[in-house]
């Protein structure tokens, strides 16, 4: 398959609200302006400096490992021929080198864990071409899908709702100026360094306060409690200690030793030389296949072996903990659930998204 030249990832459009379309670059921009792009910037750096690394070392990647993770993707978003994999990307301005290096540099954070650093250069004054690079690596990444998504829940706010008050627009504007650290009569200097002007600040500002007030209205007491509800069993907390064994045989082994030899789980651990921890997470955040299984057993039981990577893992439930809006975590889903019930049919009223992404955040 041959590279082929496109429009600037930048300049993809992405959405559109009424009779204007924002494009990659007011994606960023918007999370920029939202102070939700440094992570992502500071995780490509790391991927750049991991690759230079890699190149510094003359470090042997695998291919076949590099190949099946980009099948995976193709698989994923149902690109099945050559061809097609090349139309996708050539809608996005990428190339199909844009394409092959991303995975090399997921490849190369994996193999390369020492010996470099991550370059301190911001954002808005790095080079165009490690620029470029980074909208690649968003919209590969899928970072991008969710960045459009919360422009359009605040572009669909706008419409949905009356004109956000003065007084509305300069509580966004020092919320802003807080998040960003800056003076006043810093953010013309800022502006100036992202590229915009202050007809997009006040558009910023403008959604923003929109979203913020929708936000009000749904995100109240009664509203979480029966989302709450309805999420019970999903958000049920499970405090579990594990060991990682290297076969099903061995996991079966330090079973008999917990249930018919009184042994604890750390005891077996320690005298089989195997990895031991304590770990805590909501049943929604495990695989379909393995939920039942937890749902099933009951505090101080030891599961059957559960597949792990190349191995097992032996779990001990210790504690099930009902899920309560008083845990950050709980609280966090039920909101984002009702978020995302409430702007998905408000975002289908008011935008249209481009290039199949989602109307909702999972």
């Amino acid at each position: 398959m041959s590279s082929t030249e496109s429009v600037s990832p930048h300049d993809v459009i992405l959405c559109a609200c009424g009779t204007r379309e924002y494009t990659a670059r007011d994606a960023i921009d918007a999370a920029t302006f939202r102070s939700e792009l440094e992570d992502e910037w500071q995780k490509f750096l790391r991927h750049i400096a991991a690759e230079g690394r890699a190149d510094e070392l003359e470090l042997e990647l695998d291919e076949s490992a590099i190949s099946a993770a980009a099948e995976e993707f193709r698989y994923r978003h149902d690109l099945i021929t050559a061809e097609e994999t090349e139309a996708w990307l050539a809608n996005r301005g990428l190339t199909f080198d844009n394409f092959s290096d991303y995975f090399a540099r997921q490849y190369c954070v994996g193999a390369v864990d020492e010996g470099f650093s991550p370059e301190q250069v911001g954002y808005t004054s790095a080079a165009l071409e490690l620029r470029d690079l980074f909208v690649a690596e968003l919209i590969l990444s899928g970072a991008l899908e969710d960045m459009t998504i919360k422009l359009m829940w605040r572009l669909a706010a706008r419409c949905a709702g009356k004109e956000p008050t003065s007084e509305a627009i300069t509580a966004e504007k020092r919320k802003l100026l807080h998040r960003i650290g800056i003076e006043p009569a810093q953010l013309v200097h800022w502006l100036e360094e992202l590229g915009r002007d202050s007809q997009w600040l006040n558009e910023m500002l403008a959604i923003e306060a929109a979203y913020g007030a929708h936000c009000d209205t749904l995100l109240v007491p009664e509203a979480r409690q029966r989302e709450l509800m309805a999420l019970r069993l999903h958000l049920t907390r499970f405090e579990i200690e594990l060991i990682e064994l290297e076969s099903h045989d061995a996991a079966k082994e330090a079973q008999f030793c917990v249930r018919e030899d009184g042994m604890s789980m750390e005891e077996v651990a320690t005298e089989g030389l195997y990895p031991y921890r304590r770990a805590d997470f909501l049943l929604e955040d495990l695989p379909a296949d393995v939920q039942a299984k937890y749902l099933s057993g009951s505090p101080r039981d030891v599961l059957e072996p559960i597949p792990h990577g190349d191995g097992f893992e032996l779990c001990r439930i210790i504690k099930k903990i009902e899920p309560r809006l008083d845990d950050p975590t709980v609280k966090s889903r039920v909101d984002q659930r009702l978020l995302d019930q409430y702007f998905s049919e408000l975002t289908t009223k008011h935008t249209c998204p481009r290039l199949g992404i989602p109307v909702s955040v999972e």
